[in-house]
């Protein structure tokens, strides 16, 4: 049911966020309860899907780390000083734990420079 709201000085009808759809987002721990339940799949692209996947050895640690990349505008699939597409097939990939990060360079010459962005942790 609508109730009257002022926004920016104007009278307007504001509906309930459940009355929306909108749905409280969830806890992780939450989250892993369900999949460990079978009432939730696992999600390669939720930080506690691909946990849950990789303890189940159903997704390799560095397709992990893939995924976690696609979640993040592609950061892990580019090497992280020369940006460089890295192909698991064929390049040799190193990582390197910068700050808490895990980090993807596509050679040790570029993980010795290390990464052209600030990272933050």
């Amino acid at each position: 049911m609508a109730k009257k709201a002022i926004v920016e000085g104007e009278e307007v009808e504001a509906y309930p966020e459940e009355e929306q759809g909108i749905e409280p987002e969830e806890t992780s721990e939450e989250e892993k309860a369900e999949m460990d339940t079978g009432e939730k799949d696992e999600d390669v692209y939720s930080e506690e899907g691909r946990e849950k996947l990789e303890e189940d050895d159903e997704l390799e640690p560095w397709e992990e780390g893939y995924m976690e990349g696609a979640e993040h505008k592609g950061e892990q699939g580019m090497c992280a000083h020369c940006r460089k597409v890295l192909d698991q097939e064929k390049d040799q990939i190193v990582e390197k734990e910068i700050k808490g990060r895990v980090l993807w360079f596509c050679s040790e010459e570029c993980a010795k420079k290390g990464p052209r962005f600030k990272v933050e942790g």
